[in-house]
C-alpha cells in the first residue's frame, strides 16, 4: 500500500494535466466515471494516501488499497479500472478503489491531519493521541484520522528513531516521547520523499525489514503487532516499552 510520499510523487506526475479536458474515459469501475467526460481537470491533490483528482463540483478519490497502480501515457496488462484520455496524454489506473466526493472538497477532509500538508497540525494529533489512551502507539500511528499519510513503513522507521517500543500503551508513554513521535513523523515522511525520488529509500531504512539494531548490534524482533496485525521491527533492549 503506497503511503502518503509516494502518493505525493503521482500527484506530481499526473500535475501536467491540470487544465485539461478529458476526451475519453474507460475503465471497469462501478461508479459513474463516464461523468467525468468532457470534463476539465481542475487540480490534483493529496489527503494522506488519497489522490483526489478535482472536477468542478465534484472529486474522483483514488486510494491504492494494496496492489493498486497507475501509469502515466502507458498501460499494462491488468484490467484497468479507470482510464482517462487528455488532449496532451492518458492517465490510466488498475486495482485501486474510485470513489466520487461530491461538492467542495475541503468539506471531505481536515487537511491538518495530513502530516505532509502545509496546515498539518501537531497539537490536533497530540490532542487525539491523549484521546486513545489504551491503544498501542504502532496502532495509533497508523490512524490516518490522526497521521494521514504515514503507513506501515513509516511507523517501523519513526518508532526506532525515538526508541519507543512498537507495543507501549500511548497513555504510559511520557509527554515529551509522544512529541517525538509526532515531530518525528512528518520529518521522516519528507525524507521518505526525498530518498524515494533519488531510488535510494531501502538503503536508508534503519528498522523496516532489518535484523540487526544498528545502536546495540542486536537482532531485531519481527513481530506482528497491535489489533492492526501490522510487521513491526523494532529492538526490544534500546526501544522502551511504555505498559
Amino acid at each position: 500500500m503506497p503511503e502518503g510520499p509516494s502518493v505525493i510523487i503521482a500527484k506530481e506526475r499526473i500535475f501536467p494535466f491540470t487544465g485539461q479536458r478529458i476526451v475519453a474515459v474507460s475503465g471497469n469501475s462501478k461508479i459513474d466515471i463516464a461523468r467525468a467526460a468532457n470534463e476539465k481537470l481542475l487540480d490534483v491533490r493529496t489527503w494522506g494516501k488519497h489522490l483526489l483528482l478535482c472536477f468542478e463540483g465534484f472529486t474522483f478519490r483514488i486510494h491504492f488499497l494494496l496492489f493498486g497502480t497507475y501509469r502515466v501515457n502507458e498501460t499494462k496488462s491488468t484490467p484497468l479500472r479507470l482510464g482517462l484520455d487528455f488532449s496532451n496524454g492518458v492517465l490510466n489506473f488498475y486495482s485501486a478503489s474510485i470513489k466520487i466526493l461530491e461538492g467542495d472538497i475541503d468539506s471531505h477532509y481536515d487537511w491538518s491531519a495530513d502530516v505532509m500538508n502545509a496546515t498539518w497540525s501537531a497539537k490536533a494529533a497530540l490532542d487525539k493521541l491523549h484521546g486513545v489512551p489504551r491503544a498501542l502507539i504502532c496502532d495509533a500511528l497508523l490512524e490516518q484520522h490522526i497521521f494521514s499519510g504515514v503507513g506501515n513503513i513509516i511507523k517501523n522507521e519513526v518508532l526506532y528513531r525515538v526508541q519507543v517500543n512498537p507495543e507501549s500503551i500511548v497513555g504510559k508513554i511520557p509527554q515529551n516521547k509522544l512529541e517525538a513521535v509526532i515531530a518525528q513523523s512528518r520529518q521522516y515522511s519528507f525524507e521518505f520523499l526525498a530518498y524515494k525520488k533519488a531510488g535510494v529509500l531501502k538503503k536508508h531504512w534503519q528498522a523496516h525489514t532489518k535484523k540487526t539494531c544498528l545502536r546495540c548490534n542486536l537482532p531485531l524482533l519481527k513481530k506482528y503487532t497491535g489489533i492492526k496485525k501490522r510487521r513491526s521491527f523494532y529492538c526490544i533492549n534500546c526501544q522502551d516499552l511504555y505498559a
